[in-house]
């Protein structure tokens, strides 16, 4: 399935959009809005640069996007030493912002879930969330063994691209951190938070590493984010087994940054 325009060219209903808009500005915010999904919470001057276009340019197509609900400006997370002058905004994807993306199926996933709760109880749903990504650690295991040790959270982040969730991997002091800045079944996962914590146990197999998820999209964060501790990287890879058992899982920490 292709992805759906942010904005048709008729009226835009709710907030008014900004004065100077145009039908023609479309494929521009909708770069716009790909770079934020694709990279995360951005600033004006970061898109800038990102994409080749006047700061004021941007500004506009953010307005826009802001006007209509397809994204939402914020303070930034404060890391450290407070620094001179007012920190620039940072903006995010809203759910209807996402929703312009590829999101298929959620209203008949959520249904299905609901079902399988009721018949079996949460067990049911833990054990279908589990059963999920067993697929895709199969899928991926390969290409994560054959990688050095070093490189391996890199190659987890190219594989999970491939399947759409716009992953990316940064170096910090506590560690290599692991940023899916999509998610298709977020929607799903806000009810269902087993779908979250089975995939986290699956980067822990993956990897042989401790895990620690920092955040969620499903959680209402901007950006799914899990870290995998430095002091853990001389550990080996988990051995694989046909069935995943919880119990003998690399130990995960899920930790809800505030809102």
């Amino acid at each position: 399935m292709g992805q759906q325009p942010l904005a048709d060219a008729g009226p835009v209903t709710g907030p008014a959009a900004p004065a100077g808009s145009s039908p023609d500005d479309a494929p521009t915010r909708e770069r716009v809005a790909s770079s934020i999904l694709e990279n995360g919470p951005s600033t004006a001057a970061a898109l800038a640069r990102r994409l080749s276009l006047t700061p004021a340019a941007v500004r506009r197509h953010l307005d826009h996007l802001v006007a209509e609900g397809a994204l939402e400006a914020r303070e930034p997370r404060r890391n450290g030493v407070r620094g001179r002058g007012r920190p620039a905004k940072v903006f995010v994807l809203t759910d209807s912002g996402r929703d312009a993306f590829v999101q298929a199926y959620d209203d008949l996933a959520a249904s299905a879930l609901r079902f399988l709760r009721e018949a079996g109880g949460p067990a049911a749903v833990s054990d279908f969330a589990r059963r999920r990504t067993a697929e895709l650690e199969e899928r991926y295991r390969d290409r994560v063994d054959s990688a050095a040790p070093e490189d391996r959270v890199a190659v987890l982040a190219e594989a999970l691209t491939g399947d759409g969730y716009a992953a990316s991997v940064s170096s910090a002091p506590i560690g290599d951190q692991l940023c899916q800045h999509h998610c298709p079944v977020a929607h799903v996962a806000a009810e269902f938070p087993q779908l979250c914590e089975a995939e986290t146990e699956v980067f822990a197999r993956l990897l042989g590493r401790h895990v620690q998820r920092l955040a969620t999209i499903a959680h209402g964060d901007g950006v799914c984010t899990t870290n995998f501790p430095q002091a853990d990287l001389a550990r080996p890879t988990a051995t694989p087994s046909s069935t995943p058992k919880p119990t003998h899982a690399v130990p995960t920490t899920i930790r809800r940054t505030p809102s």
